[in-house]
């Protein structure tokens, strides 16, 4: 029996293409109410003026700047989740108003590699029970909100023992009936602010003198209280050099697992103070950063670019700049071989303050105090370093560079013992010092300050470097 099929009429086949069409749009219009339409306006006069984007938001460590945005979301009446690491409190507003307040029980480690990140991100997905393959251990009621990163209950064992560590890798740990209650009442899609205030000052002061100092631009300054015990043209736009090579690692570190590999190609092996990559070898993310902060390698840059992809990572190192705060600051390659990478003293000492808060693990690698953690000793035998402070026991971390058009750049992190001016009546918000004088002895009393030079432009800067350094101990230590 042969079957005839009847052809549809052409109305009724534009009726099921409307109907379906409805259908359709209607199920995406719903899906993406639900799980995407989140607009978050930032209030006039953030750093740099920028326009929000969910990721990564180093100036979310300012305290002044997230309480803009808190206030900016809440008079928005958004929905969202507030994690505020400082004082350990997690709260869920709904349409601006606090539906929940917990207590955060832990967070990753600060200074280490799994410090948990500050920025605005997104709730990506929702596990009941997520399971590490690292720790071996299931987290209950999991929101994911940046790679590895999540907000769970308490974790426990595949037996149903809970875990007796209150150790985090990075991610927001709270008792399990309030990341139970949390998961119940947030869905997909919603933002998730992490802040922190490391960068309140503490109203350390100290008195100045201007030392002379042959580079174009220069600026040493307490990274605590944000007083500047010398400056010439802080300012100035100049060329970085590979004081590029530091916020290089930031955005590595910020936006790549700290394991994960990349086989060299030759499109890497580029001009560069010691050649050392081979085409053809694969290497861990880890394993660059040593020639990158030691020696300075543009190989190494160039490689640890190619991760996310070159234009790609750039675009990250600005956008970082810019949440830093770091307004003057513009990068066009990630080696500082560009003369378009360019700075100020003052954009660098936001930078410099940056790391030495919440990434010190980087400014670590810079020294020669790096000692073999978690992921071994590096690849690379006999690796140089390039800092001019390298040996200093005082010396935190930092960066130097030179090329044609920078000049020679240079900025270094230190410790140093500083005379209290009265000891007396000053409490730990209300310390001040007095400069060095042929009286101080012995049993004055000190206080350790972190600090930092910052020294662009320079003909020499390693003289410069040690001629601030040399100004800054006989005027204030």
């Amino acid at each position: 029996m042969e079957i005839f099929r009847r052809p549809v009429p052409l109305w009724a086949a534009i009726i099921t293409l409307v109907i379906v069409a409805g259908i359709l749009f209607g199920a995406f219009a719903f899906y993406r109410e639900i799980v995407y339409n989140y607009e978050i306006n930032l209030p006039a006069g953030t750093p740099g003026g920028i326009v929000f984007q969910y990721g990564a938001w180093p100036a979310l460590q300012n305290a002044n700047f997230y309480e803009q945005v808190l206030a900016s979301l809440t008079s928005q009446k958004a929905t969202f989740i507030y994690v505020n690491l400082s004082t350990m409190r997690l709260q869920f507003f709904k349409k601006g108003a606090v539906a929940e307040d917990v207590s955060v029980l832990s967070k990753g480690k600060p200074g280490s590699w799994w410090e948990t990140p500050t920025g605005l991100y997104k709730v990506e997905s929702k596990i009941p029970s997520d399971y590490s393959s690292i720790a071996h251990v299931y987290s209950p009621w999991a929101l994911d909100f940046q790679g590895n990163f999540l907000i769970h209950g308490w974790p426990y064992y595949p037996d149903g023992t809970p875990v007796g560590s209150t150790y985090s890798g990075g991610c927001i740990r709270l008792s399990t009936s309030d990341a139970k209650a949390l998961y119940d009442s947030v869905p997909v899609g919603t933002p998730v602010l992490v802040v922190s205030d490391d960068f309140t000052s503490d109203s350390f002061q100290e008195s100045v003198q201007e030392p002379t100092i042959g580079a174009r631009s220069y600026l040493a300054a307490d990274l605590e209280s944000n007083f500047v015990m010398a400056e010439k043209n802080p300012d100035e736009v100049l060329p970085v050099a590979s004081l590029t090579k530091l916020m290089t690692a930031l955005v590595a570190v910020e936006y790549v697992n700290i394991e994960r590999t990349i086989t060299i190609t030759p499109q890497m092996i580029v001009p560069t103070s010691i050649p050392r990559l081979k085409a053809g070898e694969t290497l861990s993310l880890y394993d660059l950063l040593q020639p990158l902060l030691k020696e300075s390698s543009n190989e190494a840059a160039v490689a640890i670019s190619y991760f996310l992809g070159p234009k790609y990572f750039v675009s990250l190192m600005n956008k970082t700049a810019q949440s830093i705060g770091m307004a003057e600051t513009h990068f066009v390659d990630a080696s500082g071989s560009d003369w378009g990478d360019v700075s100020t003293a003052h954009d660098l000492y936001l930078f410099a303050r940056y790391l030495y808060n919440n990434r010190s693990f980087i400014l670590k690698m810079t020294t020669d105090n790096n000692d073999p953690n978690a992921y071994g000793p590096s690849v690379f035998m006999h690796l140089q370093n390039f800092n001019v402070f390298a040996g200093n026991p005082d010396f935190v971390g930092g960066k130097v560079g030179q090329n044609g058009a920078a000049s020679g750049t240079i900025m270094s992190i230190f410790n140093g013992e500083f005379p209290i001016l009265d000891a007396t009546s000053a409490t730990s918000s209300e310390i001040s010092i007095s400069p060095a004088t042929s009286t101080t002895t012995s049993t004055t009393p000190t206080q350790e300050r972190p600090y930092v030079m910052i020294i662009l432009g320079s003909n020499d800067y390693a003289k410069d470097a040690r001629d601030l350094l040399s100004w800054i101990k006989a005027t204030y230590q």
